[in-house]
């Protein structure tokens, strides 16, 4: 039986689009870009004749001169695809359709199902929204291009002629009966459903894109179980209504709904914590078609998961080279970066997933200096053919008269990102790396470098370990192995994969990561112990975080990830790992939290000294409306250490004055002392104020160490975290491990509720009592298992997913991991400390 592949998957779903695709201009949005790039669809789309691929959000009347297949008539077809809902993406849409007047028929698809649009009380499109939606924008593009003609007659100038149309010398007709451009016919548009927008790690687990409306949508509303808007809530059971889920919770299931019936799958549906159930049930709800007797489909288990089961995993730094060099390196940036805030909720700015690359850097020995060559002759000469067009033509042959911004443009055109579809001999890297340690990955990837040194015949002189990869090894071969154009161009997969592992294993980036695992392990050790030995724990990252941050400033240094240091910011996330390990082992040590009241007055102490010290720490939303008070405080009391500086000397002159009543009295002195009178009060009550900030900060902590005692399906420990002291940095094993692990020898799991079909609710209520009910299905029968994390998913998890499959002893699983969106550390403390978090 073929094993379940997501990557192919998503390139077959665009094979089926080729009679649209061919011969338009294809616009994809940010979801749809991210997607496109792991999955490795732009060869593709040239494949089927596409003109060109544009992003959507950017575009410009220029696109349609960039044309893939040199043809010189106009392009009268756009394609565009989003991962946004319709109402959302509208004005993007517009804008591309009053700019290419030329165009005569635009086709929409949108991963947005019609049944979400219509679901979505923010979403004005009712049940048959895809035909509103084109009624829609034919009606809002023959209103626009009427205004834009009245207000070319009226200024007594013709109509806007694109690009392409002063190149080609064809006249493009403008102006039709019904006011609608592009010809004599008007402009037709058709929208579609394309489902398969993901963003495809490895052939068997993926995320949504980050810039989609559904890793965009509230996952929970603010109550008292919530913990942020990006997360679910606190499994406690009371969560039963389907009328108020979030929108999150409803476009989530339509996507998985549309996901089984691309893939032709037959699901029996699992789910473990409250929105995970309400999911469940929307899914249940829509099963018809699923459940269609008549259409041959593949049974496979749908296991629904709550992120906030676990909280500890993707806040941790495991051993997992695919999570440090999403942790280490930069992302895209987001096209947009505020909040919308729909029906009381407002959408998650999710990170990009698209990582960049830093190839360029690599490529010049020295980054930060501007060499007379700073790449090998044939990529400099590579670079030149793409950046030509800045260059003065007297120059082009002169290699050695260039300036710094043609270098940084040379080294950013280089950067690239990681491509889920790139190979070695049939093994896709990403799928290779993700299922490996960071050690094994690394050594893993210096042996496919040296695989491509031999295949090009090139010799490299360095000094390598057996067993071992090394930041200076990886470079040296990734620089030999870019020499050429033909190399290059030829092993740019391998070549990527070697930069954003070498990037990862830079001094600066893998020394904090270790110090991070180290700090965890303390952290699990001293929960085996005694309450006071994790509360002294966390206090002393505290202070010494207030403490490394004080002598960076002295030494005019921001950074102190260079030495392994951490950050305040750094301390707080350790600081929830270990409210989070307090709760599972102290959960009645004090009133409302882990720790007694001694125990935690000291670390409030810690954090009240550090904010103050450090008042600039980020986005934290406990010290919103107080970082600016904080930072002018902060400023104030240095400049009056520096006035008093140099005043020392003088106070033994004015103590030797013969008349010490001459000043008695003095009004300038008593305004002076006022004033300081004022700024202490001033001092006092912003003092108190941040106490009471640190207050709810605490609360908010209480929460997070009660995740076990509240969550009920961890309540009876079979899924709870093991201690384990065996030196393992990474902790004890996640929660997915373990569940894994006892669906598949079948052992009863508090809590997991199975969802029943249409069918299988009429046999147990009208057959049961003839004895004839349907037997309650396991998910270890199924020989496809797609488990989709709520909330998000990290690579640490992938790897022992894939592990706990392996040590069953069920070679014939096929197991598929999912999830909203990849976590990191970052993306975690961000989640539960910024914007987006409930306090």
């Amino acid at each position: 039986m073929a094993l379940v592949d997501v990557a192919i998957s998503c390139l077959n779903s665009i094979r089926e689009i080729e009679e649209e695709v061919k011969d338009a201009i294809v616009y994809i949005d940010a979801g749809c870009t991210e997607s496109f790039q792991f999955a490795g669809a732009y060869p593709l789309f040239l494949e089927l004749g596409a003109r060109a691929v544009c992003s959507l959000e950017n575009m410009t009347s220029l696109d349609a001169v960039a044309d893939w297949n040199s043809k010189t008539d106009c392009a009268n077809r756009i394609v565009i695809m989003t991962s946004r809902l319709l109402n959302d993406a509208h004005r993007y849409m517009l804008r591309c359709l009053t700019t290419h007047d030329a165009v005569q028929h635009c086709t929409v698809f949108t991963s947005i199902s019609e049944g979400s649009h219509s679901a979505i009380p923010d979403s004005p499109l009712g049940p048959d929204a895809y035909h509103e939606y084109e009624t829609l924008l034919v009606q809002d593009y023959n209103e626009h291009t009427k205004k834009s003609d009245k207000i070319s007659k009226d200024k007594g100038v013709s109509n806007f002629s694109s690009a392409l149309e002063s190149l080609t010398m064809e006249p493009i007709i403008s102006e039709n009966v019904d006011g609608s451009s592009g010809g004599e016919e008007g402009l037709v548009v058709s929208v579609r459903h394309f489902p398969l927008i993901i963003c495809p790690f490895t052939p068997r687990a993926f995320v949504l894109p980050s810039q989609g409306s559904v890793a965009e949508a509230s996952l929970s509303r603010q109550h008292e179980d919530s913990l942020s808007f990006g997360l679910p809530p606190i499994s406690t059971g009371s969560m039963s209504d389907t009328d108020d889920v979030p929108p999150g919770a409803t476009l989530t299931a339509h996507f998985l709904y549309q996901l089984a019936l691309k893939m032709e799958l037959k699901l029996e549906i699992f789910s473990l914590g409250d929105l995970s159930k309400n999911v469940g049930k929307i899914l249940t709800d829509m099963s018809s078609s699923l459940y269609d007797v008549g259409r041959r489909k593949r049974s496979a288990g749908l296991l629904l998961v709550d992120r906030t089961l676990d909280l500890t995993t993707p806040c941790c730094h495991g051993d997992s080279l695919f999570d440090r060099i999403f942790s280490s390196l930069p992302r895209a940036d987001r096209f947009s970066s505020q909040a919308q805030l729909k029906q009381g909720v407002p959408s998650i700015n999710r990170p990009s997933l698209d990582v960049q690359v830093p190839l360029g850097e690599l490529l010049n020995e020295e980054p930060s200096k501007i060499r007379e060559s700073g790449f090998p002759v044939g990529v400099e000469a590579f670079l030149r053919g793409w950046d030509s067009y800045t260059c003065d033509p007297q120059n082009v042959g002169l290699l050695n008269e260039y300036d710094k911004k043609s270098t940084t443009n040379w080294t950013e055109l280089l950067n690239g990102s990681l491509v889920a579809t790139e190979c070695f001999r049939g093994t896709p890297y990403l799928e290779a790396m993700i299922d490996r340690k960071t050690k094994d990955g690394s050594v893993l990837v210096k042996k496919w470098l040296q695989e491509a040194l031999r295949r090009e015949n090139i010799s490299v002189n360095v000094r390598a370990r057996p067993g071992y990869a090394t930041k200076p090894e990886l470079q040296a071969m990734i620089r030999a192995l870019s020499q050429s154009q033909s190399s290059l161009l030829k092993n740019k997969g391998i070549i990527h994969l070697a930069a954003a592992t070498a990037a990862a294993l830079d001094d600066s980036q893998s020394a904090k990561w270790d110090t991070f695992s180290s700090a965890e392990m303390m952290l699990n050790v001293s929960a085996g112990d005694t309450s006071q030995g994790l509360a002294a724990q966390i206090s002393d990252l505290i202070n010494k975080s207030a403490v490394a941050a004080l002598q960076a400033k002295k030494n005019e240094k921001t950074d102190t990830s260079s030495r392994g240091l951490l950050s305040f910011r750094d301390a707080l996330l350790l600081t929830i790992v270990g409210y989070i390990v307090a709760g599972e082992n102290f959960p009645t040590s004090g009133s409302g939290g882990p720790f007694s009241w001694q125990e935690e007055h000291f670390l409030k102490e810690a954090i009240v000294d550090a904010v103050l010290e450090n008042p600039s720490v980020g986005n934290l939303k406990f010290l919103n409306g107080l970082t600016e008070e904080l930072e002018g405080r902060l400023n104030r009391l240095k400049s009056e250490e520096t006035k008093e500086s140099p005043a020392d000397d003088q106070l033994d002159i004015d103590a030797l004055d013969d008349d010490p009543w001459g000043k008695w009295g003095d009004e300038e002195e008593e305004e002076v002392d006022n004033s300081k009178a004022d700024e202490s009060y001033d001092d006092m009550q912003l003092k108190l104020d941040l106490r009471d900030r640190v207050d709810s900060l605490f609360r908010f902590l209480h929460k997070l160490s009660s995740l076990r005692t509240r969550n009920l399906p961890l309540r009876e420990g079979l899924l709870a975290s093991e201690s384990s002291f065996s030196g393992d940095p990474s902790g004890n094993k996640g929660l997915l491990y373990r569940l894994i692990e006892k669906v598949l020898i079948k052992q009863e799991i508090p809590g997991l509720e199975y969802h029943s079909s249409t069918v299988g609710r009429f046999l147990k209520s009208g057959f049961g009592r003839f004895g004839l009910g349907q037997a309650k299905p396991s998910l270890a029968d199924q020989s496809v298992i797609l488990v989709f994390v709520i909330g998000g998913i990290n690579g640490r998890e992938v790897l022992e997913a894939q592990e706990a499959v392996s040590e069953s002893g069920r070679p014939d699983i096929n197991l598929v991991i999912g999830g909203t969106t990849l976590l990191t550390p970052d993306d975690m403390f961000d989640l539960l400390m910024g914007q987006f978090s409930h306090f």
